[in-house]
């Protein structure tokens, strides 16, 4: 007679979006280090994707492949492990759960869309199912943003309105589709080396640290055209500073007839926002052609945080 065959060990599925930033205003340095920040995220679809399986207590071990997995740590230093140690440390679960992650890349490394960011958001939300913690996105929020300014937004997802760090998020009021497209750098940009980078140049003159009403009322109304006019990025100067060809790739997006453009947080990825679907689609095969960029891709926004597949 045949011996049964046992199932595996239980396994969970969890994507999390890129994110980029509508508006990025930045506030002098605090006592420490990291400067106020008062933005406007959105999720676009552009995902990550994490598979996690059940493993022996006190085994914590990732893979990753896909869009730069080769440059990535596996150990500690990998925010995706780093939140699953500590979901299991504050569950004071340590010593008795364990789990083997493996990522699928598809937001590129150091481009300002929050890749990281997103696969701790996803292995959070993952190891809290696959060891049966109860615990949902908005109850895994304060642990998210003591790992990482933009991990709390990766949990939510949508459109949010980001303070403090960046970690203190609360959906903003808005309607419609947003389509988009994103060129991809040859290479990334450090977050510090563009902050540092800002506090050398200093704001010329000191930019007001809010987000514009102009852009809150385009999200209300879902004016893509009044978005297009008020997208802003204070950190925009030091990635170009750092990159000068970041400058060249947003006008000829503009001239392509994006409506809007911005670099996506500390960057060096360039956000271009488009009319509609078409437009968008057709800006990504002219962005390609221009020789400017590694590659583009064509998302849309807003769409949900990290989610069970």
């Amino acid at each position: 007679m045949a011996e049964p065959i046992l199932p595996g060990p239980p396994t969970v599925h969890v994507r999390a979006p890129a994110k980029i930033n509508l508006t990025l205003r930045v506030g002098p340095a605090r006592r420490d280090g990291f400067h106020p920040l008062a933005t406007v995220y959105q999720a676009v679809s552009l995902y990550e994707e994490l598979t996690a399986t059940l493993a022996e207590p006190g085994v914590f071990e990732l893979v990753t492949t896909g869009e730069g997995s080769e440059t990535l740590p596996t150990d500690d230093q990998n925010l995706a492990l780093r939140a699953a140690r500590k979901l299991a440390t504050d569950a004071g679960l340590i010593d008795q759960v364990g789990v083997s992650m493996m990522i699928k890349k598809s937001i590129p490394v150091a481009a300002g869309l929050a890749g990281g960011s997103a696969d701790a958001a996803a292995a959070l939300l993952a190891c809290a199912t696959l060891w049966d913690l109860e615990l949902g996105p908005q109850a895994l929020q304060p642990m998210a943003a003591r790992l990482g300014s933009d991990v709390p937004f990766a949990l939510i997802g949508g459109t949010a309105v980001g303070s403090g760090r960046g970690e203190s998020v609360v959906p903003a009021l808005g309607r419609g589709h947003y389509y988009w497209a994103l060129a991809f750098a040859d290479r990334g940009l450090s977050t510090p080396a563009v902050y540092n980078r800002y506090d050398e140049l200093g704001p010329t003159p000191p930019v007001p640290f809010e987000v514009p009403a102009e852009l809150m009322n385009a999200l209300r109304s879902g004016d893509a055209e009044q978005l297009g006019r008020h997208l802003i990025n204070d950190l925009e100067a030091p990635a170009i500073d750092l990159m000068p060809e970041l400058k060249e790739l947003l006008q000829v997006g503009r001239d392509l007839g994006a409506i809007g453009a911005v670099i996506s947080g500390s960057g060096p990825t360039c956000a271009f926002l488009a009319g509609d679907e078409r437009s968008a689609i057709d800006l990504t095969v002219g962005l390609s052609a221009s020789g400017l960029c590694r590659s583009t891709r064509y998302v849309g926004g807003p769409v949900p945080g990290a989610r069970l597949i």
